[in-house]
């Protein structure tokens, strides 16, 4: 016999978490929608998930090269560029596409009842495949240059999780923002860029003054990205009174993320 859902007055508070898992099979439908539409009508299809974070490795590398930018580490320079792009545009891409995610799915907002945390979460998940595709291309460029990455790369799962969690904690609270302050779109574009500007992408962290490396740690990404660099080049050391911040504000973010999603998530039929 098929399964009825009935709403009634409290149903939903009660059951919403068990409801992320009753309506599972959405994050698939929601997350291959939005695959095949991505790449749809491209020339080159998935390709650009390597062309993207391809072209931006070759500007930082020439940019770090014509600037003299300090690098003293073993691994050749423009994987370790690649290193801190990785992450970068993994977070970038999942900021961009779930702060538009909730307007872009008024449709079934507006005329059925689920959890609408599935789809900001589903846009971060396509940006997950967007990532695990421009890996390949590290594995391409450690390759080419002949380089074997340490034992600690068996650890990146750990740091992928860490993106996954600040990329998320994020998402909830532009997205929620962006369908009650309909011009908060305008400004996504100018926080990915200075998020930019003030991450370890094109540098490595140990540049940072050291009176400042605390302070510049409570920008999240920092932690991620020399994660990444520790686990992908194996002479990045670990800031760790920075990294534990830097948890420390991921994990704040997913809280303050969440709370405020579900207080708006009520309006959001509305408002759309």
């Amino acid at each position: 016999m098929p399964t009825e859902l009935i709403i009634e007055s409290g149903r939903i508070e009660r059951n919403y978490w068990k409801d992320l898992w009753v309506y599972r099979e959405l994050f698939y439908i929601l997350s291959w929608r939005d695959i095949k539409v991505r790449y749809k009508q491209t020339v080159i299809g998935a390709a650009w998930s390597i062309v993207r974070p391809l072209l931006t490795m070759l500007i930082f590398t020439v940019f770090g090269k014509m600037a003299k930018i300090p690098y003293s580490g073993s691994a050749p320079y423009p994987i370790m560029v690649y290193a801190g792009v990785l992450p970068w545009q993994f977070f970038s891409n999942a900021l961009s596409e779930a702060s538009n995610s909730l307007i872009g799915n008024s449709n079934l907002i507006t005329k059925i009842y689920f959890p609408r945390l599935i789809i900001p979460a589903s846009s971060v998940i396509v940006s997950l495949v967007d990532f695990a595709i421009s890996f390949v291309l590290m594995l391409i460029l450690m390759g080419w240059y002949h380089f074997l990455p340490p034992i600690q790369i068996l650890l990146l799962p750990l740091f992928i999780i860490m993106a996954f969690l600040c990329s998320f904690g994020v998402s909830l609270y532009i997205t929620a923002l962006n369908v009650k302050y309909r011009d908060f779109r305008y400004i996504i574009p100018f926080i990915v860029q200075f998020g930019l500007y003030i991450s370890p992408v094109a540098v490595s962290s140990s540049v940072i003054p050291a009176k400042w490396r605390l302070l510049y740690s409570i920008n999240p990404m920092v932690g991620v990205i020399d994660g990444f660099r520790w686990c992908i080049l194996g002479d990045e050391k670990i800031y760790l009174p920075g990294f534990l911040i830097s948890w420390a504000v991921i994990f704040l973010f997913c809280i303050i993320g969440v709370r405020y999603f579900r207080k708006t998530e009520k309006t959001f039929a509305d408002n759309i």
